[in-house]
């Protein structure tokens, strides 16, 4: 029996090809066999959370979908009122769950780290509600999937409302306390083996050390330089100690002698706010932890 043609090989790839990019640029609710009443109804379950299941659709719905959607109505010849879609989008779902979010965030910082400035707090939440952050998790738990838009694929702001629209159909349906536990789950997660100066940037970490020093009556640090290797070579590596009340407080490695005092300075800051590296996990309980490992800042200060 004689095989394919070559030109028949050639037709069966190209119509393989023109498939698979039709279903590349659609969306997952527009493919076959998918149920998305069903898909609604598991993701709440997935995320072992009680969503109203008319308050999770709404979630999904972008305005975008609802003009889009009126706009094909029309186009088939449909009048204005018979065109027109009785469905509410996302934005209001969104907007509150931005309005709980924010200060649910702030106060639960403030609680885990009391020493940590108002700036540094604001800092954290601006980067744990920030578009790159949201997007990660929405991905992760598969928002985009189950989004309504007219966009293929979605935009970064339209997969962060969606998320955020979640979490306020969530925040509807649950109350506060369930919403605040989906955020300790979800976002603050996110701050694990994060570095509290690749979040919040200091351009002079000396200088703010002083300040929180002299709010606690100590004296301005002294650097001294503790050790050096390679100086004469193109990788030098310098260590300053910061000394107050003669009680080494920070030491921190350096390219140069400045670069070395303000990781030093970095290092003490990090102890006092209770972000060292070595910091307990998260406590959610009542008894919150404490600054972390700072035993010799507290006896100086």
């Amino acid at each position: 029996m004689c095989g394919p043609t070559p030109a028949l090989k050639c037709v069966c790839v190209c119509q393989i090809h023109s498939i698979i990019a039709c279903l590349l640029y659609l969306h997952r609710y527009q493919q076959l066999h998918f149920d998305y009443h069903a898909e609604i109804v598991a993701f709440s379950k997935r995320l072992n959370e009680s969503f109203a299941t008319e308050l999770l659709k709404t979630a999904f719905v972008n305005h975008s979908y609802v003009v889009k959607e009126e706009r094909e109505r029309h186009e088939l010849g449909l009048d204005k009122e018979t065109a027109s879609l009785n469905l509410q989008d996302n934005r209001e779902l969104a907007q509150h769950a931005l309005d709980f979010t924010v200060p649910y965030l702030t106060s639960t910082i403030q609680q885990t780290f009391p020493n940590l400035p108002i700036v540094g707090v604001k800092a954290l939440v601006d980067y744990l509600t920030c578009q790159q952050v949201l997007c990660h998790i929405a991905n992760n738990l598969g928002v985009g999937d189950l989004t309504l838009s007219s966009e293929c694929p979605l935009s970064p702001e339209t997969l962060q409302r969606t998320f955020c629209g979640v979490i306020g159909a969530l925040l509807q349906s649950s109350g506060a306390d369930a919403a605040g536990v989906f955020l300790q789950d979800f976002l603050i997660p996110e701050l694990i083996g994060k570095d509290l100066f690749d979040i919040w940037s200091v351009m002079d970490p000396m200088s703010l050390l002083v300040e929180q020093l002299s709010k606690r009556n100590v004296p301005p640090p002294e650097p001294r330089l503790t050790r050096q290797s390679g100086t004469s070579t193109v990788l030098p590596v310098y260590f300053v100690g910061l000394y107050c009340n003669k009680q080494l407080i920070a030491e921190g490695p350096g390219e140069t002698i400045f670069a070395a005092e303000e990781e030093a300075a970095r290092v003490a800051l990090r102890k006092m706010f209770g972000f060292a590296e070595n910091r307990r996990p998260w406590d959610y309980s009542t008894s919150r932890q404490g600054p972390g490992d700072c035993t010799t800042l507290n006896a100086v200060c």
